[in-house]
């Protein structure tokens, strides 16, 4: 641990003049990369690729044992560490370190709040509200108002509640306790660490820059190569298990509007259709690129949730957003639990598969909210990172899944319902909107979102991995952002004809477990480091 110095002066040069920019960067042949991070991270993603599409079916075995071997016995660690970095992030917000901004007291935000928001938004998590939406609010009702012994089994918190209002509310409640506070609190803690080490501490925006105050020196040699590496890896499968929900929903949805051929061909046409799109977007830069499509994604997302808000029972869905914020806020506390739960197949299928697959996919959102958030205050960031993400996603899935409770119970239509007991997950929002009026117009927007945020998602990810993999530059031959984009899409093509969404499931989750232990040590770094800068500022 760093020995902690009295002058603010031997602060400063503790953190400014530690790193020597570029000390284990190679220039070749047009590439500046970082030599072990990007050789390593490079060579086992494209032998991973090779070995997993010449030996499919074995892979696909492997990674099938994965999901259930990890869910069981690590399911504590999960739980608690998401637990911690949601009360941490409380904590920050009401500390004094809050008032400490990004870049300095004289720094300003690069992009105003919406711009800001659609970005967090887009980057990758658009593809999940789209694939569940409806689907997962319904699922947990069916459970919820099934047998008692299909509620113990499946059910949150094993509850057998009937048909009404209760098990509705917490349907919605264990839906948004999966969207809303802890993935983004997630996500917060990793942003911000990079953030604040990289603005403030003038380090390089790669993940061991926010060990510094633990490892010293240390994060310059092997100790911060596999901090990196890991980070690499785990930005790699999160993506992959993203983009692998938003070429299934895509092909279905295709093939349920248009009637296209659908099966692991098509799905396998849809990666590759989009990558080549990724790729044109990749060439336009950020602000050309993805700052683009997220600001035009997130008003076609709005676009289709007013209509369908006005086209549903609109009075009943306003009201249901305050009883779903109220319901979830009631159950936090209960849902949030590891031990003494009798809904393990809730908890193991679904918590602790979307928190690996939250901190896996944090590397990626964390360093795109840093790279996007110079200029905010430690408290905006939180507050902005938590509040606003968790807002849409309450209205979003209240909309879309108060409307499905509404067709089902009130209708009796059982095309979602279906869908979700039939275990076709991709088909149940074109289910849903079938039902409306304009129905091919409004699925054919939901299939145009979907792949929009599949391309975003792809573009920063490039993004992201090349920065990693560059020491933390963000100018950089963009040779090697097509490189990671290509392999992006590569991955999924063998994690899809590996197994599937259950191979991209269990590679997600096999790879968030190391990286939770590391998010924990970030956050005694990050704490570490704004004591520091606290302190200094405000000498006694």
């Amino acid at each position: 641990m760093i020995k902690q110095s009295s002058t603010s002066e031997a602060v400063s040069d503790r953190y400014e003049t530690s790193h020597v920019t570029g000390e284990h960067n190679i220039k070749v042949a047009g590439l500046d990369i970082h030599n072990p991070v990007f050789l390593i991270s490079g060579v086992g993603v494209v032998l991973f690729v090779f070995f997993t599409l010449l030996f499919n079916e074995q892979a696909a075995e492997f990674f099938k044992g994965l999901r259930p071997m990890v869910t069981s016995r690590f399911d504590w660690v999960f739980m608690g560490a998401a637990n911690l970095f949601f009360l941490i992030a409380i904590g920050l917000v009401f500390s004094p370190y809050g008032n400490i901004r990004l870049g300095g007291a004289d720094t300003q935000p690069r992009y105003g709040y919406i711009s800001w928001v659609a970005m967090l938004f887009a980057a990758g998590i658009g593809i999940g509200i789209m694939f569940y939406a409806v689907l997962e609010p319904m699922n947990h009702f069916i459970a919820l108002s099934g047998s008692a012994e299909e509620a113990a089994r499946a059910a949150p918190l094993g509850l057998a509640l009937g048909t009404g209002d209760e098990a509705q509310r917490l349907a919605m409640a264990a839906t948004l306790y999966h969207w809303a506070f802890h993935p983004w609190a997630i996500y917060a803690m990793v942003g911000l660490a990079l953030a604040f080490f990289c603005y403030n501490k003038n380090l390089p925006m790669v993940i061991r820059s926010a060990f510094y105050p633990l490892l010293g020196e240390r994060v310059w040699g092997w100790p911060g190569h596999v901090i990196d590496i890991f980070a690499v890896f785990a930005t790699l499968f999160g993506l992959a298990t993203s983009l692998g929900y938003g070429a299934e929903q895509a092909g279905g949805g295709l093939n349920y509007v248009y009637d296209a051929p659908t099966g692991q061909f098509s799905n396998l046409v849809v990666v590759i259709v989009i990558t080549v799109m990724a790729l044109i977007s990749v060439l336009r830069g950020l602000d050309g690129g993805i700052k683009r499509l997220s600001e035009i994604n997130m008003a076609m997302a709005v676009i289709l949730g007013v209509f369908v808000l006005l086209i549903g029972p609109t009075g009943d869905i306003l009201l249901d957003i305050a009883k779903n914020v109220w319901a979830y806020l009631t159950y936090l506390v209960p849902l949030s639990r590891w031990s003494g739960r009798e809904d393990l197949g809730y908890m193991h299928d679904w918590t602790t598969f979307y928190w690996s697959w939250w901190i896996a996919f944090s590397p990626f959102v964390g360093m795109f909210i840093a790279r996007i958030s110079l200029g905010r205050t430690v408290r905006q960031f939180v507050i902005g990172c938590i509040l606003a993400p968790s807002f849409i996603f309450v209205v979003w899935m209240t909309v879309f899944g108060s409307f499905a409770f509404d067709q089902y119970l009130v209708d009796g239509y059982q095309g979602v319902v279906n869908a979700v007991k039939d275990w076709q997950p991709e088909l149940s929002l074109f289910k849903f909107l079938d039902e409306l009026p304009f129905a091919k117009i409004t699925s054919t927007i939901g299939i145009v979102l979907v792949l929009v945020f599949f391309v975003t998602s792809m573009d920063s990810g490039s993004l992201i991995l090349d920065t990693m993999t560059a020491g933390g530059k963000t100018k950089t031959p963009v040779v090697q952002r097509i490189f990671w984009c290509v392999f992006l899409g590569l991955l999924g093509i063998a994690l899809l004809l590996g197994g599937g969404l259950a191979s991209l499931q269990s590679l997600s989750l096999t790879m968030g477990l190391p990286f939770c232990l590391i998010i924990v040590a970030m956050c005694v770094s990050l704490l570490m480091g704004l004591h520091n800068e606290w302190r200094d500022t405000h000498p006694k």
